[in-house]
């Protein structure tokens, strides 16, 4: 296992986040066809990732509406996983109940949430805080503010966004320099080699910035999985059956999963370890989200840390998964040849 720095800050995370979504009993709604761990289940789970190097365990308020913080937060108690020996991450912005301020990033929410979040986890901090959406409502300076107070108290000790644009992130960065507000260390966003959108605008404010990434979906909901797609042994029943999101074109997924399935058998691996080997080998990807309902896939989304693609493998993958060039991208880079990376001679 690999630790990389969590943003620009002195503290190091596994380049392997344990996700949690699967943490809750199954039931109605969005969650309830996701979640399915009791607390047995998840206290394998988390053992199993910690004795694999994974320091860094990503939750969020609106995950089974509270379950999942409860199961986590519990689960540390029941191993005896010493507090500085992991990273917590949790999330607010989602909808909470069903009144009218229990949604979204005003201060209000926000304070309110933590201190929830903070009981559920029996906690008393944590390390990593992130909205976990766009609110378009709130001003952003409220919200700035609102997270610098709860880092100043030491309630929390980083915080990060998730699902935001990258002139709206750009902004918050702005506004928390010119007050001297704590800052966004990272980014929490999909991206898969069916999905490559970060890289147009957010990946080069990342590199930038200086912001950690922090992977969502890399296996695409799924879809990447090896059990969907031509040459897949037979039509798997999962969660894609169900709830298909994230939207993938498979039209232009197919043909990358018939290729990692190639690099899969040269390799001896799965086909999702190599989706998984794919994005830790961007070198802007700071840690990688995985989550899992079973041993097996757990076991599989952890071998991705040792398998590595050689440079013909990444040139494929590369190649079948690009992005279709798009303005004004196709036009930087025609303005920009010659221009980097090598310095100016002057001529004559």
């Amino acid at each position: 296992m690999k630790y990389n720095q969590l943003g620009r800050t002195g503290m190091f995370v596994s380049e392997i986040c344990l996700g949690t979504m699967t943490f809750g009993e199954a039931g109605g709604g969005m969650w309830g066809q996701i979640a399915s761990l009791d607390q047995d289940g998840v206290d394998q789970i988390v053992s199993r990732a910690l004795a694999a190097g994974v320091n860094f365990i990503d939750t969020a308020n609106v995950y089974s509406f509270g379950a999942s913080e409860e199961l986590l937060g519990q689960s540390l108690l029941n191993l005896d996983v010493p507090r500085d020996e992991v990273v917590i991450a949790t999330k607010v912005h989602g909808q909470m109940g069903d009144k009218p301020n229990q949604r979204g990033s005003s201060r209000g929410h926000i304070m309110d949430s933590v201190e929830q979040s903070l009981e559920r986890l029996q906690v008393d901090h944590i390390d990593l805080f992130q909205l976990h959406g766009t609110d378009p409502v709130t001003p952003i300076d409220e919200t700035l503010r609102a997270l610098d107070d709860l880092v100043s108290s030491d309630m929390v000790r980083y915080i990060g966004v998730s699902n935001w644009q990258a002139w709206r992130i750009a902004k918050a960065l702005g506004i928390s320099e010119r007050n001297g507000f704590a800052r966004f260390e990272t980014v929490q966003a999909y991206y898969s080699i069916a999905g490559r959108d970060l890289e147009r605008e957010i990946v080069p404010l990342m590199n930038e910035e200086k912001l950690g990434l922090m992977v969502w979906s890399p296996l695409a909901g799924g879809l990447l999985s090896g059990k969907y797609g031509p040459g897949a042994p037979n039509e798997a029943e999962g969660r894609r059956k169900t709830f298909d999101f994230p939207p993938v074109n498979t039209d232009k997924a197919w043909p990358i999963v018939g290729v990692m399935r190639e690099i899969a058998k040269k390799h001896g691996a799965e086909v999702a370890t190599v989706a998984l080997a794919y994005i830790l080998a961007k070198p802007f990807a700071m840690s990688v989200i995985i989550g899992a309902s079973r041993m097996d896939q757990l076991e599989q989304n952890l071998a991705a840390v040792d398998l590595t693609l050689d440079a013909e493998d990444m040139a494929r993958l590369d190649e079948i998964s690009a992005l279709a060039p798009e303005y004004p991208g196709w036009m930087l880079e025609r303005q920009t040849a010659g221009r980097r990376p090598e310095p100016f001679k002057q001529q004559g």
